[in-house]
């Protein structure tokens, strides 16, 4: 695999710590009040960053779909009435900046256009997240290409070649892929984790997992088997209006996933077979071939477990049959 990539001072890659992106996406429903409140949440709970999405509704829906009625918090209005309803402008990032930078947390956003690519630019952001409608749109993946920053490319409902071919895009060196399936909420039986090890090999850069199931084991499960960075959707109440809401994590089920990441670093280790110092007073007690007087032997380096091995190994020899 490829060396880390770098975002913001941080380095993503194997034998780092896990990079922890909550997704705000468009779970604010349009009120910055609502925003704030998630990057404090995902700062209190331990996370590196959050992720927003931007559009310009006038560029990224359809013609056929913008007189499309539809309920709504704001009224039964047209679909591109909604759109437009849920953006941020300048005033909300820049709201949003703010917030981060006193929290010490890292933001940035998937852009669904070029136009939204431009408006980002202007706010200086460390990265862009690709998502994964954008994998065929060669178009925004040369933008974003063009930008010089590192991007995470999302590749759900993407077939191996498609990705292959946005890869052959926007190049590996800054690149972080992250596996996915573009389901909401996915179900276990379609979110095919072994996934990550495919990618790994494939593309020789660093992995991510973007989850859209309920509940935080898989999650925990994909950095067992090599993501180094995790994305989920949060929000304040998984019952809220809004189409991400219910493969969301509320705030508490945040903080036990951050918990159990960090518990699972730990726990993977680094694949070499050790006898770690608190297994001495077991061994004693449990194995037959160590005799009696091995207290006192190996009292005598307490400090220096590799000598209390020589000695085990020393009385084992000594022990008769």
């Amino acid at each position: 695999m490829k060396h880390a990539v770098q975002i913001a001072g941080r380095w993503i890659g194997p034998g780092r710590p896990v990079f922890i992106v909550a997704e705000i996406g468009i779970n604010h429903n349009g009120d910055i009040r609502n925003a704030l409140r998630l990057i404090e949440i995902a700062a209190r709970s331990g996370c590196d960053a959050v992720k927003f999405q931007k559009r310009d509704p006038e560029s990224c829906v359809p013609v056929e779909q913008r007189d499309k009625m539809r309920e709504t918090p704001w009224g039964y209005i047209s679909y591109l009435e909604y759109r437009r309803r849920v953006e941020f402008g300048f005033d909300e990032y820049s709201a949003i900046d703010e917030k981060c930078r006193e929290l010490g947390l890292l933001w940035f956003a998937s852009c669904w256009d070029t136009q939204s690519v431009e408006f980002m630019e202007t706010l200086n952001p460390p990265c862009y997240k690709i998502h994964s409608a954008a994998v065929t749109d060669p178009v925004l993946l040369e933008r974003l290409h063009r930008t010089g920053r590192s991007l995470i490319l999302s590749t759900g409902m993407s077939t191996l070649d498609q990705i292959r071919t946005a890869v052959a895009i926007v190049g590996t060196e800054r690149l972080v892929i992250c596996h996915t399936t573009s389901t909401y909420p996915c179900p276990p039986c379609e979110l095919n984790l072994r996934m990550i090890r495919t990618l790994q090999r494939e593309f020789g850069c660093p992995v991510g997992y973007s989850g859209h199931e309920t509940g935080l084991v898989p999650t925990v499960a994909a950095v067992a088997l090599g993501a180094v960075l995790v994305e989920r959707h949060i929000t304040l109440d998984r019952a809220m209006w809004g189409s991400d809401h219910a493969a969301s994590i509320e705030p508490g089920g945040l903080e036990k996933l951050v918990k159990y990441i960090r518990i699972m670093e730990q726990a993977l280790g680094d694949g070499v077979k050790h006898v770690y110092e608190s297994e001495f007073p077991v061994m004693q007690r449990l194995r037959k071939s160590v005799p009696p007087v091995v207290d006192t032997k190996l009292s005598n380096h307490a400090e220096d477990p590799l000598q209390i091995l020589d000695d085990l190994e020393i009385l084992h020899s000594e022990t008769p049959v």
